[in-house]
């Protein structure tokens, strides 16, 4: 073969020269590598997959978890005063209304000590005789006298009693004595120094519990004028007798 027909080209070498340079220039589309053990799988596993009905979305839990379920609540303080604590505690429960015991008015004179009525008497004595200056031994001295309304201890009594008489011997004041000393009496402070029985019984008892016949007994020793004044007052404010346990005659006094 000479050189010219050495080199010169075929059409058909041409063509395919051609040909092999496309090929080139396009990319090449590759499929996976299969192992020789897994030519006869690939295809169908890959032809089952493309079949194969997707998966369902995994359902949604509508209900919130366990944590969102319970509200998250701030707690309140406690209150700065405890009512039911303090109800107990601090406040002390309501007490009953006190039931005031009613005034036992004595008026039997042999059932009180000695020494009382025999200060009684030996006062009834000298007042019904007329002559106040019998008063004086009764009224004692000093320290131990008896409390007159208006006099101190160094006054006279008997003449402190003669100005409160509406005459100026003392004989009213003498009868008013006797119709004290003639009324029921009660039993004060029992139990202490201050321990005394007194006449009449209307100074320790309110004006509006007397009964008709206790007002009768009032109405012996004042007027009515008298008594609507001391239910102004509030109280009987009229002359009245206290003799001691031991028999010292404590006081003769009017007033409050």
């Amino acid at each position: 073969m000479s050189r010219n027909h050495a080199n010169r080209t075929s059409p058909v070498r041409l063509v395919t020269l051609l040909l092999a340079g496309v090929a080139l220039s396009v990319p090449v589309m590759t499929s996976p590598a299969f192992a020789l053990s897994e030519l006869q799988e690939a295809p169908n596993a890959i032809a089952s997959d493309q079949n194969a009905t997707p998966p369902s979305a995994a359902p949604v839990d509508d209900e919130p978890d366990q944590e969102e379920k319970i509200p998250l609540e701030i707690p309140m303080p406690d209150p700065l005063i405890n009512k039911s604590a303090t109800a107990t505690k601090d406040e002390p429960a309501a007490e009953e209304p006190k039931t005031v015991d009613p005034i036992e008015v004595l008026s039997d004179v042999s059932k009180i000590p000695a020494p009382v009525a025999r200060m009684r008497e030996l006062i009834v004595e000298a007042a019904a005789s007329g002559d106040i200056e019998r008063l004086r031994p009764l009224l004692g001295k000093g320290p131990t006298q008896t409390q007159v309304t208006g006099v101190s201890a160094d006054e006279d009594p008997i003449a402190a009693l003669k100005s409160l008489s509406g005459d100026q011997d003392g004989v009213e004041i003498l009868a008013i004595l006797l119709d004290v000393l003639s009324t029921g009496f009660v039993q004060v402070d029992k139990g202490t120094p201050q321990e005394a029985y007194v006449w009449p019984y209307f100074a320790e008892k309110p004006l509006s519990s007397l009964t008709a016949p206790e007002k009768v007994d009032l109405f012996r020793l004042v007027t009515a004028g008298d008594f609507a004044d001391m239910e102004e007052f509030g109280s009987y404010n009229f002359y009245r007798v206290g003799i001691m346990p031991d028999g010292k005659w404590k006081f003769f006094i009017a007033g409050d």
